[in-house]
């Protein structure tokens, strides 16, 4: 009794040791799948928990991420990022490369932020955007609902169907008495942009699969012909079996009196 009494205590000390550790790393979601992506330096599979302060690194691939109840992030070719939780809101912060971005009408509230700048949904319904950094730039594009573009500086809002790009420069500080000039607040630069320039760099995850799709299909048809070609040669090898096979049995019939030899369908004898 007084041993299962001292296991109970060492059981609750290891609980109450760990449980703050997990309790600290809130979930961010889970893998619904991947291609050539990595977790903290591990390999990404279908299933694997995404926790606040992960990184996520893509190669040649990509990477989608189930958030709350029906959100996505997919994550695209050369695209670094990680992971931050703070109650219902899960941000994702963009090193490189490009995110698109579902959120549905209810659960968990979804942004991404790139250095100063933080792009969420807003409106209260669907939306699914993209976000990617290109030539030094963030290109912010809205597909469905309307997207808030914030930073040092009024408010952008991204409405259904367009584009922005969005350029953060220095603005010049007044010197202080004896000094020299210092920098002043970040302003943002926004202009829009055609849609199909976004559309080529943020559709490389489909690119990606259609092109996936398109090799198999050529590996289909090239065994396809390789089946093709080998039939025909069995059928020729066949033919030239069948007329060696006919020739010599007409010989026979030539040679001695007893063969009762009968060419076969098709073939006759000189």
């Amino acid at each position: 009794m007084k041993k299962f009494k001292r296991a109970l205590i060492i059981l609750a000390a290891v609980m109450l040791a760990v449980g703050p550790m997990y309790a600290g790393s809130a979930i961010i979601g889970s893998v619904a799948g991947s291609k050539n992506a990595t977790i903290d330096g591990q390999a990404l599979v279908p299933n694997t928990t995404v926790f606040s302060g992960d990184s996520l690194r893509v190669k040649d691939g990509a990477a989608v991420v189930a958030v709350g109840r029906g959100s996505r992030l997919v994550f695209g070719e050369e695209t670094v990022a990680s992971f931050l939780r703070e109650g219902t809101e899960v941000t994702v912060l963009l090193g490189q490369g490009n995110v698109l971005l579902y959120q549905g009408q209810a659960g968990v509230n979804l942004a991404v932020k790139v250095g100063s700048l933080r792009v969420a949904p807003t409106g209260g319904y669907k939306t699914l955007g993209e976000i990617a950094m290109l030539n030094g730039a963030v290109v912010v594009k809205a597909r469905e609902g309307k997207l808030r573009v914030e930073g040092n500086g009024p408010a952008v809002e991204v409405v259904k169907g367009k584009t922005i790009t969005v350029k953060e420069a220095r603005t010049a500080g007044r010197a202080p008495q004896g000094g020299a000039a210092v920098g002043g607040a970040t302003a943002l630069q926004v202009g829009s942009v055609a849609g199909s320039g976004v559309s080529a760099v943020l559709g490389g995850v489909a690119a990606k699969k259609a092109g996936d799709a398109q090799d198999q299909a050529k590996a289909a048809t090239t065994a396809a012909q390789n089946a093709q070609q080998e039939a025909e040669a069995a059928t020729t090898a066949a033919e030239s079996a069948g007329e060696a096979a006919n020739a010599a049995g007409c010989a026979l019939d030539t040679i001695t009196d007893t063969s009762e030899y009968l060419p076969p369908t098709g073939f006759t004898c000189p």
